[in-house]
């Protein structure tokens, strides 16, 4: 039985991948940080619906500078790692503190980096090891007002791109997905009339469901997706490309 760590599981998109990959036959470790009941909630859900396989809920502050061993002690098996997690700063760089910045590098590179670091052998034990970012268009564009989140996303792509060429002859996929809008949480505080004009900016006429995103999770999860590495795949649905 394969076990899959998702980073972020308490999260919309994270909740959602969570969900696809246990109907696949996935155990998994269900990372929180701050948000206990609902992690509690969805191992407790899963458990009932999925009895023959393993739901744990992990704890980890993702900003702090170092992951702690005690981290990696509670992890005994891992085949695939989705890190999902992470927030924006929606403000002018000139507004941005330091704090802010060490925060969204914390969280979404330099945490990350450690993880993959430590889980390399357990990845590698199987040669069908998988390490899957949830990244964001803007990596690939960039967004005012959202620079260091941008920024940031941007390193995602180049450290999968780097690693991907490291760990291929270990057999471990290093892949990343680009999500245009998602109709999450993050986006509620965005008024009525703005989230119609972000709509008509939309090709398909519509934000992507968290659903639609655990999709391609699923696939770059998958065997089927073993000669997929170092990629970018955009879901945007034709937004910003």
């Amino acid at each position: 039985m394969p076990y899959a760590l998702v980073l972020g599981a308490s999260g919309d998109i994270g909740e959602a991948c969570v969900m696809r990959l246990a109907a696949e036959g996935w155990s998994i470790y269900c990372h929180f940080n701050k948000n206990q009941k609902k992690s509690l909630d969805l191992v407790e859900k899963l458990t009932e619906k999925y009895p023959k396989q393993d739901f744990f809920m992990i704890q980890l502050d993702m900003s702090e500078k170092k992951v702690s061993t005690a981290f990696f002690e509670q992890l005994f098996q891992v085949d695939a790692v989705i890190f999902a997690s992470g927030d924006t700063v929606y403000k002018l760089l000139t507004d941005t503190t330091v704090d802010e910045m060490d925060l969204l590098w914390n969280c979404m590179v330099k945490s990350p980096i450690q993880i993959c670091q430590h889980l390399q052998s357990k990845l590698a034990k199987t040669k069908k090891g998988r390490i899957i970012f949830i990244g964001s268009v803007y990596g690939l564009v960039g967004s005012a007002m959202e620079v260091v989140y941008s920024t940031v996303k941007g390193a995602q792509q180049s450290f999968v791109k780097a690693y991907a060429q490291e760990v291929a002859s270990l057999g471990i996929t290093v892949n990343l997905i680009a999500p245009g809008a998602v109709a999450t949480k993050m986006n509620e505080s965005w008024t009525t009339e703005e989230l119609e004009d972000l709509r008509l900016e939309i090709p398909v006429g519509r934000l992507a469901e968290p659903e639609e995103v655990a999709e391609a999770v699923n696939f770059l999860a998958s065997d089927a997706a073993s000669y997929l590495t170092g990629t970018v795949l955009p879901v945007t649905g034709g937004w910003k490309m």
